[in-house]
């Protein structure tokens, strides 16, 4: 069997572990997914008319105050769930599967890889479950063509990717599972300083360009564009850019750390 075979077959074993561990400990991944909708509802039903007061010159409605959010809100739900791939890594180095691991004849890199994918499949899950509730509560997109739809779903993705290789560093470096979660949470908590609930011109001047400028603004004003038809100007490559750098750095870091750590 060719090296390549291995490594395919030890990830899809790494994977296969990943979900069955999602799927019997659920609270983890349920907490960081109620976070997301739970700020959906909030913003929407409790604060909507006074935010959606700042969108389109102080004309918008709810209706349009929901499709405003909900891309910022589909990112803050797969920042959350990287959350919990962060807390599944710092459990595992800490409670000693990987060193029972390394003494079996598995390709190295399959642990970490069983942890990605895995973390890029539950941040899918989370989105359409997320969407789902937008939808309901009123999100529509009936601009979109079908092209658009496929390349927001593939930035999401993208996204995903980036996120949770970082998030794998993370846990990684972290002595326990409190750790990971303590360092993941920019994750949830930089959307809150980007234009996933009000436009960058209307934070303070000083402000504006730590907004417009972080890996979350650019991605979310990239899928406004691609769902609601509005100008992506320079957020596009801004988001791919962010994306492909993230992932880089976060691999680097992620596959140093793993190989060199002792236990």
């Amino acid at each position: 069997m060719s090296a390549l075979s291995l490594a395919v077959r030890d990830s899809s074993t790494m994977l296969r572990r990943n979900i069955l561990h999602a799927r019997r400990y659920p609270s983890l991944t349920l907490n960081l997914l109620l976070t997301p909708i739970m700020l959906l509802l909030l913003f929407v039903y409790l604060f909507g008319d006074v935010m959606s007061a700042g969108i389109g010159g102080g004309g918008a409605d709810r209706a349009e105050y929901i499709a405003y959010i909900i891309p910022g809100i589909l990112l803050m739900t797969i920042g959350g769930t990287v959350v919990g791939t962060a807390v599944s890594v710092s459990t595992d180095m800490t409670e000693g599967i990987i060193a029972r691991f390394r003494t079996m004849a598995i390709h190295r890199g399959s642990v970490l890889i069983g942890h990605v994918i895995g973390s890029v499949l539950q941040c899918i899950a989370s989105v359409v479950l997320v969407g789902a509730v937008g939808v309901a509560i009123g999100f529509r997109s009936t601009d979109a063509t079908a092209l658009e739809w496929l390349a927001a779903f593939g930035l999401l993705v993208l996204f995903a990717s980036a996120l949770t290789w970082v998030a794998v560093g993370m846990g990684l470096v972290s002595p326990n599972a409190e750790a990971a979660s303590n360092n993941a949470m920019p994750m949830i908590l930089l959307p809150l300083f980007s234009s996933a609930f009000v436009p960058v011109t209307s934070m303070p001047g000083w402000f504006q360009p730590v907004a417009e400028y972080q890996p979350f603004t650019p991605t979310i004003e990239t899928l406004r564009g691609l769902l609601l038809g509005t100008e992506i100007g320079h957020n596009g490559w801004l988001a791919v850019a962010w994306c492909i750098g993230l992932a880089v750095l976060g691999y680097i870091w992620s596959t140093s750390k793993f190989n060199s750590d002792p236990k």
